[in-house]
């Protein structure tokens, strides 16, 4: 399937709408019920695209394209969308606000017990980095969006325009307070993790690592001399809401950083965060986990681009917040990067599945820490080791049957549904309730996503074709996961169509659940396609490869045709040269020197035109002097 980013998420939008909005009211849920991260994730389909997408703003009505009117009339005219949208924000806002002012992350309906036993009321109110995670997101977007839009209703002297710049004046604080929350919980949820090498979790550590068979002692000279920067930076500079009893200075000892699913038990307060956010306790074991660490990674990345900046968004407090998020958004990268290319001959990386500290194993979990290496690659714009992460990339898309059948029996089909079980530790001793799990069904999405980033940092063509073929199989893939009737028509994810279809006999019918004549939308496996799209957008908004090869076989090209032009502008005094031929030669050539940088092949072909042009020229008047 080709990936056509402007008309798969106009389809995606009016499916929301359709799924979402029915007489001027917004419906939240979906497959799993509402909380407050899928409510998030579901607000998020309809205003991502709206404050990353230029083309797709919905904060200057006047600029707003005909087949974005069209696909948004149930909210209505044009200069009344942005008033439906402002509403559906201050529904989302009310509903996860608590009565003392206080921003309510509860995963409720999206935490999963371990053995089976139902969680405790206290267990459903757990906050996790996912909820962090997409509400910083979504409150980036939201202060984009509401800043605009509320300039252009200042300059409205409709009554209703009024109205709507004082609700706006009410909103931002709130969407600030929440921000700044998210932004607290995301510092108190990041753990450095230092295990003994002889520890059980130590040896995990050291069996990644030692892909040579040496000695202990000499892997872990090794990585310590390859880590000691990002070692003493995270010793010396990460301070904020951390464990103070982190021991960084004894290189005996491994380390491994990230995030937790939720706040550290051991995470200090910090004190000039006004919410309870910022002294409450944490449960979760100071070890970090690979699923959450992208998470929180990808949250930070909306936060610390450069377009959040220019707008001037944060305050005070905020930017306090956001200078050590991005500390730790750069040391774990460096960190994660730096373990899984340790080491002569085979990468870490490359020994598929990966294997974390605790023993848990998966090529999600590869795909994970390949998605650091990647992004690593592109903080640095290195692209020398960017062949071996693609090579995982495709080793990846087999091995969880993206580009291959699916086998009878085969454990990859619960890569996608139900998904990979995160474990929570710590989260058994709140309320007595069991120990929790987080269920990630993602694999095909974040796949897709990293394909497109890869081609993005890549410069070599062959290699770009071969991701794009790679993220277009994978499009694939989840289209044929789409919800084909009922209201949720257009989005995401049928389970007991792929089950009964694609995995036959893989899953127990339990494992599907009955088939009611309705099939709702899972928000979360629906959002992280809206972030592929945008990033697809964003990718083919960029100029095209300009190869040295090309420009030089372009050079030459269009210098011959110039010459040949000259000689040709000798003969304007014979009648048979077409002098008005010879201008758009001209032309064409002229056009071909301004694109040979930009689009070369372009640029040889328009030469390459001329030059016919010029040999038809020249032959028809040696054809004529012959007669």
């Amino acid at each position: 399937m080709r990936i056509q980013p402007r008309q798969q998420l106009l389809e995606l939008w009016r499916s929301v709408l359709a799924a979402c909005y029915d007489k001027g009211t917004w419906h939240w849920g979906g497959r799993d019920g509402t909380n407050s991260i899928s409510d998030t994730e579901q607000l998020l389909c309809l205003l991502y695209p709206a404050t990353e997408i230029g083309a797709f703003a919905l904060d200057q009505p006047d600029d707003m394209a005909d087949d974005i009117r069209a696909v948004l009339a149930p909210l209505g005219e044009a200069t009344r969308i942005g008033g439906a949208l402002v509403g559906v924000l201050e529904d989302y806002f009310s509903r996860h606000t608590s009565t003392e002012g206080e921003p309510i992350f509860a995963a409720g309906s999206y935490l999963r017990s371990a053995d089976g036993r139902e969680p405790s009321a206290e267990q459903y109110e757990l906050e996790v980095v996912d909820a962090y995670s997409m509400s910083l997101t979504l409150c980036i977007a939201a202060l984009r969006f509401l800043r605009i839009f509320k300039r252009f209703m200042d300059k409205e002297v409709r009554r209703e325009a009024k109205d709507l710049s004082a609700r706006i004046r009410v909103l931002t604080p709130q969407v600030s307070v929440r921000l700044t929350a998210a932004m607290t919980g995301l510092v108190r949820s990041f753990v450095v993790h230092t295990p003994n090498p002889k520890s059980a979790q130590g040896q995990a550590i050291l069996g990644m690592l030692n892909q040579v068979g040496a000695a202990d002692e000499t892997v872990i000279d090794g990585i310590a001399r390859r880590l000691d920067r990002v070692r003493v930076q995270m010793a010396n500079d990460v301070k904020l809401g951390q464990t103070p009893d982190i021991d960084l200075a004894d290189e005996l000892l491994l380390f491994e950083c990230g995030w937790s699913w939720g706040i550290d038990q051991k995470a200090s307060p910090i004190d000039f965060v006004r919410s309870k956010i910022g002294d409450q306790p944490g449960y979760a074991a100071s070890r970090p986990d690979l699923y959450f660490t992208i998470v929180a990674l990808d949250g930070i990345n909306d936060l610390t681009s450069r377009r959040t900046r220019e707008m001037d968004l944060l305050n005070d407090e905020q930017r306090q917040l956001a200078d050590a998020l991005e500390l730790r958004w750069d040391l774990t990268q460096r960190y994660w990067s730096t373990v899984a290319r340790y080491g002569p001959g085979r990468w870490p990386l490359e020994d598929l599945p990966w294997r974390t500290s605790d023993g848990e194993e998966s090529d999600y979990y590869t795909l994970a820490v390949s998605a650091m290496v990647l992004q690593d690659f592109v903080n640095r714009q290195a692209t020398d080791e960017l062949p071996q992460v693609v090579a995982v990339f495709d080793q990846l898309a087999r091995r969880g049957r993206i580009i291959s059948r699916l086998t009878s029996g085969d454990p990859a089909a619960v890569l996608h549904y139900p998904g990979v079980r995160v474990p929570m530790p710590g989260s058994a001793d709140i309320g007595g309730g069991p120990p929790l799990v987080w269920v990630v069904p993602d694999f095909a999405t974040m796949l897709l996503k990293r394909s497109l980033q890869a081609w993005q940092l890549s410069g070599d063509v062959a290699m770009r074709d071969r991701l794009m073929s790679m993220a277009e199989l994978t499009m694939d893939h989840l289209s044929r996961r789409q919800i084909g009737f009922g209201a949720a028509t257009g989005l995401w994810d049928d389970a007991e169509q792929v089950a009964s279809t694609q995995w036959p006999g893989m899953l127990a019918t339990e494992d599907v659940g009955p088939r009611d004549g309705a099939v709702q939308a899972s928000w979360y496996l629906t959002e992280r396609i809206v972030e592929c799209l945008v990033s697809a957008d964003r990718n083919f908004r960029e100029p095209p490869l300009a190869m040295p090869s090309m420009i030089s076989r372009a050079i030459e090209m269009r210098s011959e045709a110039e010459h040949l032009l000259n000689q040709e502008m000798l003969e304007v005094g014979d009648p048979d040269v077409s002098q008005a031929m010879l201008s758009r030669i001209e032309q064409q050539l002229d056009e071909a020197r301004r694109l040979l940088n930009e689009q070369p092949a372009t640029a040889f072909s328009l030469a390459e035109q001329a030059l016919l042009q010029l040999y038809e020229l020249a032959y028809a008047r040696r054809d004529a002097m012959r007669s």
